[in-house]
């Protein structure tokens, strides 16, 4: 297979569009697309990369197809839009955190024409985006791999192939399981504490120190909740979905997931609560709200 240069990068939201910058910077000929009005342009014009009117516009003689959107809906209908431009030996990139379902459903669609596609979600937010240092799970044929390693490179610094297509998906959901119900856990240790009269923030020196320490005690507790400022880069609304999908790989191979499914319940509740546009941090208003008390503030008498 050609070696890949020329890239279509559609989606350049929060994660997108630093990904597809590091894309550039390490010397790729990228055009982007995005369905927000003016994001290409505006991408193009601060990066040096090119912008297309259309997905079809920026595949039209890539390589390679790199798609980061919010749901497995959008890829398909990103796939369908792109269906004009695709040539055999092209390789799609799905960066979605998606249902690995309806991504071996996809691929098996593309392959009927001649075009790969593999799943490569990723994990570390904005920051680790822009830096260039994600963590990706990948799955996928090894062939095929292979070939986007130097794409997948550029935007990351920890690559984990996980098994076929859909394997990285499923990877993913269950890494945001894992991260939603350490959050969850957390805020409520903190709550107990600060009723029972400790500093909140002592307290996640202490757990940065012991045995309850994970990534939120270490890069969300203080710079986001205890801050007020609930502002990481990641949508509460995407980490439901994210846990619905896990959810789903658990119904889909039987595996009894009560505690799971407490947590899920527990993110979408505090989405319907506080609406469209809240950070995944601010999932901590739904347990203030439970006990009466805000962190870092007064309990309610």
């Amino acid at each position: 297979m050609a070696a890949i240069k020329r890239i279509a990068f559609l989606g350049i939201g929060n994660m997108g569009w630093p990904m597809a910058a590091n894309l550039v910077k390490a010397g790729f000929d990228v055009t982007v697309a995005d369905v927000a009005p003016g994001r290409a342009d505006a991408f193009a014009a601060e990066t040096g990369g090119k912008a297309a009117a259309s997905p079809a516009d920026a595949a039209q003689g890539a390589d390679a197809v790199v798609i980061i959107v919010p749901t497995s809906k959008q890829v398909a209908e990103a796939v369908e839009a792109v269906g004009p431009s695709l040539t055999k030996g092209m390789l799609v990139i799905d960066m979605t955190s998606g249902q690995p379902g309806r991504t071996r459903d996809i691929a098996a669609g593309l392959a009927a024409q001649g075009v790969a596609m593999i799943d490569c979600p990723v994990s570390g937010g904005v920051p680790r985006a822009r830096t260039g240092q994600l963590a990706i799970m990948a799955g996928g044929d090894d062939t095929d791999l292979d070939r986007a390693d130097v794409v997948l490179k550029a935007m990351g610094t920890s690559i984990h192939r996980c098994g076929p297509i859909g394997a990285g998906q499923a990877m993913k959901a269950l890494n945001n399981l894992v991260s939603a119900g350490g959050f969850l856990i957390g805020i409520e240790a903190l709550l107990i504490g600060q009723r029972f009269g400790l500093d909140p923030a002592k307290m996640v020196d202490v757990l940065n120190a012991s045995t309850g320490m994970n990534n939120s005690t270490q890069k969300k507790f203080k710079e986001y909740v205890l801050s007020r400022r609930f502002d990481a880069g990641f949508g509460l609304d995407l980490m439901a979905k994210d846990l619905s999908i896990a959810l789903e790989v658990g119904r889909e191979t039987a595996t009894p997931t009560p505690f799971s499914a407490l947590c899920r319940e527990m993110w979408a509740s505090a989405a319907a609560l506080l609406g469209p546009g809240a950070d995944h941090t601010a999932v901590a208003k739904l347990s203030e709200q439970l006990s009466g008390t805000v962190l870092g503030g007064n309990v309610e008498k």
